[in-house]
């Protein structure tokens, strides 16, 4: 599947975009932007740290396709993933739905379904062309792909019912500005669905990573996702070089999330483990639903308790929140 015009937009000045002989056309500055592939190049020049970032993952596109990944295989491997179980059940089945920073592009195909329009975008080339012939190879309608960068998206403001960023802010110079671009993206009553890494949940990998330094990364101890690839050279490598190698990371805490929510207008609705104890096993189709009033203390205990079940995956959590 081709874009959809309608849900891009010229990253150098917002405007409405159309086709034209040799890929799509800005009506407004009448700049030109090719779509080898089928991917449109919606990329502005980054600055010199989001350049680095983009070579970074041009060497191991993240995450990768398992050998013989068949699309059985791909739901399989999507469902066995709280955060996709709940997605899916909760995106409406007509929803225009964007995932920035998709990568390779496994969790935009596993929710292409129904009559969902998915947008994948992420600013390198390398993994969209993996994630497009994946669509093609198992034959997903209704899934697109689109290069384009957070500051200066290719993609119209306030056009999406539901964006998903699940684990680029956290690899931005700014996250907090790459929020705000994210942010305006979703239409009025849209959802967004943030991952960040965890400032304390993240200790144990960043305790991991200490000791794979100290043995000059021959040995990393400790690492189930290692451990569960090991027969699959070139995941593991990804994941290697994505989690102990990766030149821009930022952690955070939920109390700064807040903050972003707050300077953008966007409603607190939950957490991914919730901040609430005692709160019952979600519920896939009440991921978009408010969980309850909380207070700061149980919302700073609860963040401790997070440690132990997410270290074993980099310490991500998810906050969902609710355009004004």
């Amino acid at each position: 599947m081709d874009a959809p015009v309608d849900l891009l937009a010229c990253p150098a000045c917002g405007g409405a975009l159309g086709a034209g002989a040799t890929g799509l056309r800005c009506g407004a500055c009448a700049a030109v932007y090719p779509a080898e592939g089928g991917i449109p190049d919606l990329r502005l020049a980054g600055d010199a740290r989001s350049d680095v970032v983009r070579e970074f993952y041009s060497a191991a596109p993240f995450p990768g396709y398992p050998p013989r990944m068949s699309l059985s295989g791909l739901r399989a491997r999507a469902r066995r993933s709280e955060l996709a179980r709940a997605l899916d059940a909760a995106i409406p089945g007509d929803a225009r739905v964007l995932e920035v920073g998709c990568g390779t592009g496994q969790m935009s195909l596993f929710l292409a379904t129904a009559d969902r329009t998915i947008v994948g975008a992420d600013f390198q080339r390398a993994s969209l062309r993996l994630a497009r012939d994946a669509a093609e190879r198992f034959g997903i309608g209704g899934v697109a792909f689109v290069e384009t960068d957070l500051h200066a998206p290719g993609l119209r403001a306030g056009a999406f019912d539901v964006v998903l960023a699940l684990g680029v802010l956290h690899h931005t110079p700014d996250p907090r500005a790459a929020f705000r671009a994210v942010a305006r993206l979703a239409r009025p009553g849209g959802v967004l669905v943030i991952a960040l890494y965890h400032a304390l949940a993240r200790l144990p990998h960043r305790l991991r990573r200490g000791l794979a330094r100290l043995f000059g990364y021959r040995i990393v101890p400790f690492d189930p996702v290692l451990r569960d690839r090991a027969g699959e050279p070139a995941r593991r490598t990804a994941w290697l070089r994505d989690q102990y190698h990766h030149p821009e990371e930022h952690r955070h805490l939920l109390g700064e999330v807040r903050g972003w929510f707050r300077e953008n207008d966007v409603a607190f609705v939950r957490t991914l483990p919730s901040s609430l104890f005692g709160a019952p096993a979600l519920d896939g189709a009440d991921l978009f639903e408010p969980a309850g009033d909380d207070w700061r203390f149980e919302e700073a205990m609860a963040q401790i308790r997070w440690i132990a079940p997410l270290a074993g995956e980099g310490g991500v959590f998810v906050t969902v929140g609710r355009r004004a």
